[in-house]
């Protein structure tokens, strides 16, 4: 008897627990706490002391929607605080994270992830910021365009050899028009050079000039690993760019340690500078990525709706250089002439960098 009512006893006070923990929600989804839905402890304001989980627990689809909009992109506050620094004042940004304000702001490594991956979600739906033939046009359309061009040149070089030999029935000097025939004629060529490269072999006629097989190309550059990657893109080109752009995305965190060492070295001569540990060089090479990744997804965004290729191209040259000025001067506190020219500096390493990483993804597709 005994045991029976200690054992319902039990029962009461476990289902006592049960409802205090976790109480039933309201007509409206929300929830009223007094302990911690998450480790049972009393709360004693909006958050548990114990493990930090928030008092108040909404059962609703806008909380469902609300926290995915919160795990990706800290609509809460981060992220509206850290792009406009980042876009306008990216010195002040970087020197102020690195100096321990970091509850205000996303983490590089946060932002960059995301756009790294935006980026590429991005490039898959509408294509990056930059026209490609290949990419946008058929190798029927390309041969057409290139037959059209080569008409046109035909005919002005037919036209100049006319006058010229109205010019020398005249006994006139034809200096001029045999400068103008030489430049028309090695255009000539050129396209005719361009055809056999770019076109499929079939589009020309059989047994002529123009009529090269790829196939029969041999690479010997004395790297053997770069011969392999250029008889894989000869043999099966969508199979390698498929390759590299898998790479890119996946192993565009190498971006990182490859870049640091860069900017490092621009602060080498001046024991002023040198007392910048590698971690600011990595806040800084981070947030810098991250920044370029984003520009390129609104050059994406301003082509689909229209925004002429001149004005691209524009920003993508302007664009790069002023900020990466602008977070130089203000990350380590330099002069105006010290900023610029390590502005120049690493621009050059940048795209050393850049070239580093196309060898390291191209090494990767040829032994993928």
């Amino acid at each position: 008897m005994v045991t029976d009512i200690e054992g319902v006893g039990e029962a009461v006070t476990g289902t006592m627990l049960a409802r205090a923990v976790e109480p039933d929600a309201g007509e409206d989804g929300h929830i009223g706490e007094t302990r911690c839905l998450n480790c049972g402890a009393a709360l004693a304001g909006p958050y548990c002391h114990q493990c930090g989980q928030k008092g108040r627990v909404h059962r609703t689809l806008t909380a469902f929607w609300h926290d995915l909009a919160h795990g990706v992109l800290h609509f809460e506050g981060k992220i509206w605080r850290t792009l406009p620094l980042l876009a306008w004042k990216p010195g002040e940004l970087t020197r102020r994270y690195v100096k321990g304000e970091r509850a205000n702001f996303l983490s590089p490594i946060a932002l960059f992830l995301f756009s790294v991956f935006l980026m590429f979600a991005v490039f898959s739906l509408i294509g990056g910021p930059f026209e490609t033939t290949g990419g946008s046009r058929t190798s029927r359309e390309a041969a057409a365009d290139i037959q059209r061009k080569r008409s046109q040149l035909d005919q002005r070089i037919a036209g100049l050899q006319r006058q010229r030999g109205e010019l020398a029935t005249r006994g006139r000097p034809t200096t001029v028009i045999d400068a103008q025939l030489r430049q028309l004629r090695q255009g000539r060529r050129a396209i005719d050079t361009a055809e056999s490269i770019v076109l499929v072999p079939s589009s020309a006629p059989e047994g002529s000039a123009t009529n090269v097989d790829l196939r029969d190309m041999v690479f010997d550059t004395g790297w053997p690993w770069l011969d392999r990657a250029a008889e894989r893109a000869r043999d099966n080109p969508s199979l390698l760019i498929y390759k590299l752009q898998n790479n890119a995305y996946k192993f565009s965190w190498a971006l990182i340690p490859i870049s640091v060492p860069f900017v490092w070295l621009l602060f080498l001569h001046r024991r002023r500078y040198r007392r910048h540990k590698a971690y600011d060089h990595v806040v800084f090479v981070t947030y810098s990525i991250a920044f370029m990744s984003l520009t390129l997804i609104a050059l994406s965004l301003l082509r689909q709706l229209g925004v002429g290729e001149p004005f691209t191209n524009l920003v993508f040259v302007l664009v790069p250089p002023i900020h990466m000025y602008r977070q130089l001067r203000g990350t380590y506190l330099l002069s105006r002439f010290s900023a610029l020219w390590r502005t120049a500096v690493l621009l050059v390493f940048a795209f050393w960098s850049a070239t580093i990483f196309f060898l390291l993804l191209l090494a990767l597709g040829v032994l993928g």
